[in-house]
């Protein structure tokens, strides 16, 4: 590519395709210039401007993927390689084709690339044809959507189908078959007038809310069809966020210079209106699918719950406190049902919540006993799972009448039978850990927190032994009474009169010359 100080651009030909790592080079230019263009897509949203430079990098994309096909055609390319190479071609052409709403030449290009990915599956091992049909799922969406502006008008089904089925679609078709989907329910809404809902028909005037009562039956469809959490977890975001947009158009309608007059009709005390009353069913249905969905989480939590491995660390485990957590959110959403307006005088909804108020109540006290069983605390937990079956007799004694609306919720039945096999199993656990708490008792009373060496003759388990902070000696050692060293006073000694001894005293002579010359020469006596 030129020296070390001008780059000089070097085209890649047959000739040079000695080694693998050159065809890795166009194939990087491509996704690179695609990855640019997802990154554009979703810019686009907000600056639609950007849309422009979105087509120029797809074009870029397939001029890349040309190349490398054109080169692949190379007798030194295997045919896998061939057939690879021409599939990603036709992937990215179909992109740019329905970036720029072709429908027939995109739908042409995706079914080149399914067709080539399924012979690719059925040529290879298991394994590889993994991936190759991982790829043809990915692609089907799209050629659905492209039959469906064709003019195929059973592919929207297979559409919905495939959203189920998938979790969700993303990419290009993402935003399109959302699109899509409002679209057409927004052609029913035409023909949609009025709801009923517990035995009061009110007008439905709002575009909005008509698309999203349209949609909730097949919303609530879709839930219920989904395979995996994921996609209920999402489906269920879904259907919320459109809940709270409905609703925020009927708040936009309730003015507050209008909200006296609507509230009360002339005539007829204590009835809201029509617009207060479909604010209702609309929180009313947000609210249930909150509760829904909360349950769920619950289920799943529960699952995990009894499948939990001890030894499993490489991950935070589920706890009762975790599911506390979730029915105290369900019971406050059931309070908020209860304070709907329009629905004081209905005395069936109120005893249907009611009786579901019990039934998350029993369940929530379970968990709570279920968490002082962690701890052992014996009489605690005793003391709720009675309080457990004080609310499931509750309820199986008075859900005669409400059988069908009841039946979507947990068996009362089954947690009873639970409640008392726990409480045989917490009895049980409460009478060995109370043997083990005399035996433990009995040992520190007689360790009584002395140190090691002040108990050698009694056996005793102190795990602390083996710790950092093990007891052995006093420390620092206290201190004990010594005597004290005696002391003499002499009181006598100023009285004593002593002998004298000038007799013991060595005597000092004087000497002269003689002495000295004496003491020389050693004869000094």
């Amino acid at each position: 590519m030129g020296n070390r100080h001008k780059f000089t651009g070097k085209k890649v030909t047959e000739d040079l395709l000695t080694d693998n790592r050159y065809l890795l080079l166009i194939l990087m230019d491509a996704e690179r210039a695609w990855s640019y263009a997802m990154q554009l897509k979703q810019e686009a949203n907000t600056e639609p401007r950007k849309r422009f430079h979105l087509l120029s990098r797809l074009r870029k994309a397939v001029k890349h993927a040309e190349e490398l096909e054109r080169l692949c055609e190379s007798n030194r390319v295997d045919a896998k390689t061939k057939l690879e190479a021409q599939a990603y071609t036709a992937y990215l052409s179909g992109m740019l084709r329905f970036e720029h709403q072709e429908w027939k030449a995109a739908i042409e290009a995706f079914n080149k690339c399914k067709t080539i990915y399924e012979k690719l599956a059925s040529a290879f091992t298991e394994e590889q044809a993994v991936l190759y049909s991982q790829r043809v799922e990915e692609i089907s969406p799209n050629i659905r959507y492209c039959a469906y502006n064709i003019g195929d008008q059973s592919a929207i089904n297979e559409l919905m189908q495939m959203r189920l089925r998938s979790g969700g679609t993303e990419g290009l078709l993402a935003e399109k078959l959302e699109a899509l989907i409002t679209q057409t329910r927004a052609k029913q809404a035409a023909t949609m007038s009025e709801v009923e809902w517990r035995g009061r028909t009110v007008p439905v005037k709002i575009d909005k809310v008509r698309i999203f009562l349209l949609g909730l039956a097949d919303n609530e469809a879709a839930i219920a069809q989904a395979e995996s959490e994921e996609t209920k977890e999402r489906l269920f975001e879904s259907m919320l966020s459109e809940c709270r947009d409905a609703i925020q158009a009927v708040r936009e309608e309730l003015k507050p210079d209008q909200k006296q007059r609507d509230y009360s009709l002339e005539g007829e005390s204590g009835k809201v209106s029509n617009l207060q009353y479909l604010h209702s069913y609309l929180t009313y249905i947000k609210l249930s699918t909150a509760i829904k969905r909360n349950e769920n989480m619950a289920k799943g939590l529960q699952k995990a719950l009894l499948q939990q491995q001890p030894d499993d660390d490489s991950k935070r485990s589920p706890r009762p406190q975790d599911l506390i957590r979730l029915y105290d959110i369900i019971l406050q959403n059931l309070v908020e049902l209860l304070q709907l307006p329009g629905l004081e005088e209905d005395r069936a909804f109120q005893r249907e919540l009611g009786l579901k108020t019990l039934v998350y109540k029993a369940y929530r006290c379970f968990f709570i006993a279920q968490s002082y069983v962690l701890v052992k605390k014996w009489s605690e937990a005793l003391v709720l799972y009675d309080r457990v079956l004080k609310y499931a007799n509750e309820v199986s004694s008075d859900s005669g009448a409400f059988k069908s609306s009841l039946k979507d919720l947990p068996d009362m039945q089954e947690l009873i039978t639970q409640v008392k096999s726990e409480k045989c199993s917490l009895q049980a656990a409460a009478i060995l850990d109370a043997s083990d708490f005399h035996q433990t008792e009995t040992s520190s009373q007689v360790k009584d927190n002395k140190p090691l060496v002040e108990r050698f003759e009694t056996f005793c388990l102190d795990p602390s032994l083996v710790t950092k902070q093990a007891s052995l000696v006093h420390f620092p050692p206290v201190f004990q009474p010594i005597p004290c060293k005696p002391l003499f006073f002499d009181l006598a000694l100023n009285h004593v009169a002593f002998p004298p001894l000038e007799d013991k005293l060595e005597q000092k002579t004087k000497s002269g010359l003689t002495g000295y010359i004496k003491g020389i020469f050693g004869f000094r006596s």
